[in-house]
């Protein structure tokens, strides 16, 4: 079973990057994999989880160990699958996903690309005394997370579809004032509002060409 790899981004879709490890690429399907896209000319480690079903046998990769034991977590909540706790760490912080479950904020977790009440309810009965071996969170900053993605506004686009979008963009550590400047240049080209998830990945497609 595949832990993690080593090597250089050569390539990256909104979905996925492909990592050059010995001249073997392999394809990660990442929750931001924009992060790595600037460092095209270094090798970096990628926390891997190895899915392996019937038609299929996929990567999954991050940033960091708290993002990959999140993850796993994640895959233990009954109808919760890969691509669905994908879009919860492209929604937001380990640690804000963590204290939200802890403290049983189903309002922040139906939030995230993908959760319903019910599945955020799940979450919540599943998880919340399971996480203490997650990660050394601290609930303080984790909850000022919360706060984030429950009342970032802005001038990015009317509707909570483009206000969750900026408040999942300032989770994953951008400024408000690049979050704007992203989600503009994909309203520009959006003149329907798309699911957030899909605006997420668009916007972060849209910060890489900004740079």
């Amino acid at each position: 079973m595949i832990d993690f790899l080593r090597g250089k981004p050569v390539y990256v879709e909104t979905d996925f990057a492909v990592l050059d490890v010995n001249g073997v690429g392999y394809r990660v399907f990442c929750p931001n994999p924009y992060a790595f896209s600037a460092k095209n000319d270094q090798e970096v480690t990628v926390f891997v989880y190895h899915h392996v079903r019937e038609d299929a046998i996929l990567l999954f990769g991050f940033a960091t160990r708290e993002e990959q034991r999140l993850f796993r977590r994640l895959l233990d909540v009954s109808g919760v699958g890969p691509k669905v706790a994908l879009g919860v760490l492209a929604g937001a912080k380990p640690e804000a996903v963590v204290a939200a479950i802890q403290r049983e904020d189903v309002v922040f977790l139906t939030k995230l690309p993908g959760i319903g009440k019910k599945t955020a309810q799940r979450m919540v009965l599943d998880l919340k005394d399971r996480l203490d071996g997650v990660g050394d969170f601290a609930l303080a900053g984790a909850g000022a997370g919360g706060v984030a993605l429950e009342d970032a506004g802005g001038d990015a686009g009317n509707g909570t579809v483009w206000s969750d979008a900026k408040a999942g963009l300032v989770s994953l550590g951008y400024t408000e004032a690049e979050a704007d400047r992203a989600l503009q240049a994909v309203k520009s080209k959006n003149a329907e509002a798309d699911s957030v998830d899909v605006i997420i990945k668009l916007a972060l497609q849209a910060l890489f060409q900004l740079k």
